[in-house]
């Protein structure tokens, strides 16, 4: 499972930028009330979510993979790891609520408005996300050939 591991690195990148256009096509759809705009967020913000589940599982083998982790980088990475699981959770009920919104045909001002709240909500889990991961690998070069060379 060392492939996973080598992917996370290239592979996190993309459900934060898919899950950050989400939030801005929420924010033109429901400002200029534009249905073209809801529907490509709906679209963006599945492919965000199966996304992020991608992202967990290759963070999770790069965990197991890296064989030097210290008390402080192993605190780091469970913050990380925390943050990671609750983006991925509040993603994808965000995602089970505006399904539900979509197929109920309930477009209401009010619940559009709360969408996009919510949505804004959880940009700040993703950069919560990155920022611990940035971490690790600044502060402690983990899953860079500079963790490697370090503890030799």
């Amino acid at each position: 499972m060392e492939f996973l591991a080598e992917l996370h690195p290239k592979v996190v990148h993309f459900p934060i930028a898919l899950l950050i256009i989400y939030a801005l096509l929420e924010i033109i759809g429901t400002v200029f009330n534009k249905e073209f705009f809801q529907k490509a967020a709906h679209l963006i913000l599945f492919l965000g979510v199966i996304g992020t589940l991608f992202a967990v599982l290759t963070g999770d083998q790069a965990f197991a993979a890296n064989k030097y982790w210290n008390d402080a980088s192993t605190a780091l990475f469970n913050e990380h790891q925390t943050f990671a699981n609750i983006t991925v959770w509040y993603f994808a009920g965000l995602l089970l609520f505006k399904t539900f919104i979509v197929l109920k045909k309930k477009s209401i001002k009010a619940i559009n408005y709360t969408i996009l709240a919510l949505a804004l909500i959880g940009c700040y889990f993703i950069y919560q996300t990155s920022e611990h991961g940035g971490e690790l690998v600044t502060k402690f070069g983990i899953g860079t050939e500079l963790n490697i060379e370090e503890t030799k």
